[in-house]
């Protein structure tokens, strides 16, 4: 039975592979069936543990309610897709968010849930290295602004270089991972060389500083949340 519960997890989760946009697109009939078979599945599942589990602990069970919750949100959502695709009508399966409910919160991923509590816990306590990085990302997005948006500087392709603000926000975060880099800088770079000291500032205070903190603070805390084992009927 636990086998056949990962199986019916991991099929449900799959369908998004097949499900428009799809990367290997199969027809509504043939993904709307195996869905069905899914929450029939869970279905029975949840009956087969209710029929052997008191009724009071079951219905005070935080996870059977979710999973019946995820069943019938899938279900509305995937008949309402369904009459909507009859009128050729255009939607999106919103119901899709709710899969990794049924990974969860089944009897069998005690460990899963264990992972998935210590990250929740460990999100509070890193709040404040968040904050401090966003407010570095935005002071230096402020700073690129008033060192660069007076300038009319273009980029490569002609367009204007650093006079939006949400624009340099973004710019600058991608920057962090070093995706972008040399390239958002070469604008700036060519009409001075000594404008590179900024973006070197920028990545050795948020990439090579923030980013090492921040990796810091996430694993030691996830690594203490882990360590604690939750009791309890609700586990």
């Amino acid at each position: 039975m636990r086998t056949a519960t990962y199986f019916f997890i991991f099929l449900n989760l799959s369908l998004a592979l097949f499900e428009e946009p799809a990367v290997y697109p199969l027809p509504f009939l043939a993904t709307s069936v195996l869905e069905v078979l899914c929450l029939l599945v869970f279905l029975g599942r949840l009956t087969h543990f209710a029929k052997v589990t008191l009724h009071n602990v079951f219905w005070k069970d935080t996870k059977n309610i979710c999973i019946m919750v995820a069943i019938l949100l899938s279900l509305t959502d995937l008949a309402v897709y369904g009459v909507l695709r009859l009128y050729d009508v255009r939607s999106i399966r919103w119901s899709r968010i709710v899969r990794p409910v049924f990974l969860i919160n089944f009897a069998e991923s005690r460990q899963i849930r264990r992972a998935f509590r210590s990250i929740r816990n460990t999100l509070p306590e890193i709040t404040y290295v968040f904050l401090l990085f966003m407010f570095s990302l935005l002071m230096f997005s402020l700073m690129a602004l008033k060192l660069f948006g007076e300038r009319n500087l273009q980029t490569a392709e002609g367009l204007p270089y650093f006079r939006n603000y949400l624009e340099i926000v973004f710019d600058l975060y991608v920057l962090v991972t070093t995706a972008n880099s040399p390239d958002v800088m070469m604008p700036a770079f060519d009409f001075s060389s000594w404008y590179a000291l900024f973006f070197i500032a920028f990545v050795i205070v948020n990439t090579y500083i923030f980013m090492s903190l921040f990796l810091a603070v996430v694993y030691n805390n996830y690594k203490k949340h882990l360590k604690v084992i939750p009791g309890g009927a609700c586990d």
